[in-house]
């Protein structure tokens, strides 16, 4: 079944015998996938048609978004990023950990335990900076009230800018 041709994206269909529902996903390379039970191709057109609007406004939303994919910082740089900040900021930490996360850039235990995304290591170095500031700030305020923003910002005076930049960035 071939229906890429009457769409101007590029469309992938899987058919999935055992899902229950139809699902659209549109990934960062504006690739539609559509994941449905159902082989007809009226439904599936019919499936893409009810959901045109949402599928363009969602491929918009996708192109606008920064793409980083090269290594710039390494585990050992970024760590002595955390030991910098750590002093700036009159903190200690118990020990900090880097892990593939899919949906988080770090995290902060009440342990003083301190996890990265390995993902900061394909990013701008500000924007990794701002994590390290952020997961470090938690060190001191356990939440993300006012006492908390106004810490980072007295790091990090252009923090809004930067948390703005980390919500449309797409690693891959």
């Amino acid at each position: 079944m071939i229906l890429s041709y009457m769409y101007d994206f590029d469309l992938e269909i899987l058919i999935k015998p055992k899902l229950k529902n139809s699902y659209i996903q549109v990934l960062p390379s504006q690739k539609v996938v559509i994941k449905t039970a159902f082989a007809s191709e009226s439904y599936i057109i019919h499936f893409i048609e009810t959901h045109l609007q949402w599928i363009n406004k969602e491929l918009q939303r996708v192109k606008s978004f920064v793409h980083y994919d090269t290594l710039l910082h390494t585990k050992e740089f970024l760590l002595d990023r955390v030991v910098y900040y750590s002093q700036e900021m009159e903190v200690s930490y118990h020990q900090i950990k880097f892990r593939k996360m899919k949906s988080r850039w770090g995290s902060c235990s009440s342990k003083k335990s301190i996890t990265l995304n390995t993902n900061l290591q394909k990013i701008p170095l500000e924007l990794a900076d701002y994590v390290i500031v952020h997961e470090l700030a938690h060190l001191r305020h356990m939440n993300h009230s006012k006492a908390f923003h106004n810490f980072v910002e007295s790091i990090l005076p252009n923090q809004k800018e930067l948390r703005k930049k980390l919500k449309n960035l797409i690693v891959e």
